[in-house]
């Protein structure tokens, strides 16, 4: 943690304020005009663009991307998202993601434009660098908004107000091709690694990394498969021994990660977390897993749920990939000193932190607001997740090498570039799963077929296990144009509990009546259980394919310059 001191101060200070929207010409402590001038001040700018805030919805973020899709259920709450209701007044496009990533860029340009002040004082090699980071995150930041908005407002010097006010949009191809230039410039530029005390930043395998990630998101493949194996090729990464163990609080800069930032208790740069924690331990489980994320874990043979003869509906972690219970805590299974069991007729379970039995509310039986699908986040949780007033700092994994694997995997089974080191990769995300050695085929279900609509589905459904509350899944189901499918089915839980007693438990049917089938996207199909009466809707969700694959520019962007044009069906 003492390598990230210096930078999470950083993070909590906030050393600019913005002039506009844009904002386009930031000030720090004193004027832009005489900043800029020494190391220290070139330094502290260049950490700025490492703020919380210009890198939301990372993972385990509570309102992060996950909420916008088909693995998250916050009882019958819906976001403007998975309501289908958003428009350029949600305040979370306007500020977080417009608002914040134009602060961004606004900051990052204006430094870059001032880099050569204290040529003098700086060695060249170290501008460079400090060039090298700036359009790193110039490259993020523009990467994130022609995902969201396709074309938009694009600039690389500081403007004035009134420049600012006339521009137009440029094509998201246009802007593509200046975001491999920067991130091309920092993959030659930026180290490979940082060593002894300095900070941890970004470093050359997170520039070809990043690349990957938005040459994927835009469907160029080619470049998507370079840029990853770039990255694989420079050999410093690995994946992380024990997937269950890599998002806790205690595990800080593993060597999976390539591109994260710290949070901190004592810099209140946190992640806010009651409503994922059980009741019994003073949580909310307000927001879990939803069903469908759960049915999507393969089984142990590595088959889906309903080809599986090792699926039980009725114990349906049993025989699951070990990331399933990874994820979503096991019912009957201790979880933070508790058992965990929404089970009706579970009044009562054991406490271990006191060594009594206690009441249950984490059935609805005895709380009415316990997890309505019996389900409950795993991921990442441990004991500090009750201390310091609901707040916790596990790094903020950005990208990781599981990641990199799998874009390589996929970019090459869509070029139909389809070898070993396709299989490989694939494979070696599935082992850690198992705790296995790739080469060890009989520990896990190593992947073998060779054809490539197989291999487009199983890489897809390897993303969603291993990837799971990481706040990718929203991002994949709107590249592979899955969001107009999933994002119109309900949101499926248990019955209420006097029915879910007399329908199911009575029956023997705890804890899925009977097995959905999962169809070619590995989306599960609840509505036969639903049409017997045997589970409930609990929220419909909508989305518009014909409008919600790109966002709107923010209303009030709009009103102040005639230039820009709205996307359709806004």
């Amino acid at each position: 943690m003492k390598r990230y001191k210096v930078i999470i101060y950083i993070l909590a200070a906030g050393f600019f304020t913005s002039c506009a929207n844009l904002d386009l010409n930031p000030l720090a402590e004193g004027s832009s005009e005489t900043w800029y001038s020494t190391q220290e001040e070139i330094d502290m700018s260049v950490n700025d663009l490492y703020k919380d805030s210009f890198f939301p919805a990372s993972n385990g973020d509570n309102s992060g991307a996950d909420s916008w899709t088909d693995d998250w259920i916050y009882r019958e709450t819906l976001t403007p998202v998975t309501a289908g209701t958003i428009n350029g007044e949600w305040s979370f496009l306007v500020t977080n993601i417009w608002l914040n990533t134009y602060k961004a860029i606004g900051r990052a340009n204006t430094l870059l434009d001032n880099l050569n002040r204290s040529a003098n004082k700086i060695p060249a090699q170290t501008l460079i660098r400090y060039e090298a980071e700036v359009k790193f995150m110039r490259a993020c930041f523009y990467s994130r908004l022609i995902f969201f908005f396709g074309d938009v407002i694009f600039y690389t010097a500081p403007l004035s107000l009134d420049e600012a006010f006339k521009m137009s949009r440029t094509s998201k191809n246009e802007v593509l091709k200046s975001i491999y230039e920067d991130f091309d410039f920092a993959a030659q530029n930026l180290p490979e690694s940082y060593t002894g005390s300095a900070v941890k930043k970004v470093s050359k395998g997170a520039a070809y990394g990043m690349k990957a990630r938005i040459a994927l998101y835009m469907s160029d493949f080619q470049t998507a498969k370079n840029a990853a194996k770039a990255c694989m090729d420079l050999n410093v990464y690995k994946l992380h021994s024990d997937f269950s163990n890599l998002f806790l609080t205690t595990t800080q800069q593993s060597q999976e990660t390539i591109f994260g930032m710290p949070r901190s208790i004592e810099y209140k740069i946190t992640l806010g977390i009651q409503n994922m924690v059980p009741r019994n331990s003073g949580g909310w489980a307000a927001m879990n897993p939803s069903w469908d994320l759960f049915c999507s874990f393969l089984c142990t043979d590595g088959l889906p749920i309903d080809e599986s003869p090792l699926f039980d509906p009725h114990e349906p972690f049993k025989n699951r990939d070990p990331r399933c219970s990874a994820t979503i805590v096991e019912f009957g299974k201790p979880h933070l000193g508790i058992d965990y069991q929404p089970h009706p007729d579970s009044l009562q379970v054991m406490n271990y932190n006191t060594g009594r039995r206690i009441a249950n509310n984490d059935t609805r039986a005895v709380a009415q607001y316990a997890s309505y699908n019996g389900l409950v986040w795993k991921k990442g949780v441990d004991e500090t997740w009750l201390l310091n007033g609901w707040n916790v700092a596990p790094e903020k994994i950005i990208l990781r090498y599981a990641d990199v694997l799998l874009m390589y995997a996929e970019a090459k089974i869509e070029l139909n570039e389809i070898d070993e080191s396709v299989l490989d990769a694939i494979n070696r995300v599935r082992a850690r799963a198992y705790k296995a050695d790739i080469a060890a085929t009989t520990k896990y279900p190593a992947v073998t077929t060779t054809n490539q609509t197989k291999l487009r589905q199983i890489v897809r459904i390897e993303r969603r296990m291993e990837l799971a509350w990481e706040n990718l899944r929203y991002m994949d189901i709107i590249r592979w144009k899955l969001a107009e499918k999933v994002l119109n089915l309900p949101n499926y839980s248990m019955l209420d509990p006097v029915d879910l007693r007399d329908k199911v438990v009575k029956t023997g049917g705890w804890f899925f009546p009977e097995t959905p089938p999962i169809d070619e996207d590995g989306v599960a199909d609840f509505s036969g259980m639903y049409n017997k009466g045997l589970v409930k809707i609990t929220v419909q969700r909508q989305f518009n394919k014909d409008r919600q694959y790109l966002w709107p520019i923010p209303t009030k962007d709009i009103l102040i310059n005639d230039n820009l044009k709205q996307n359709p069906g806004y």
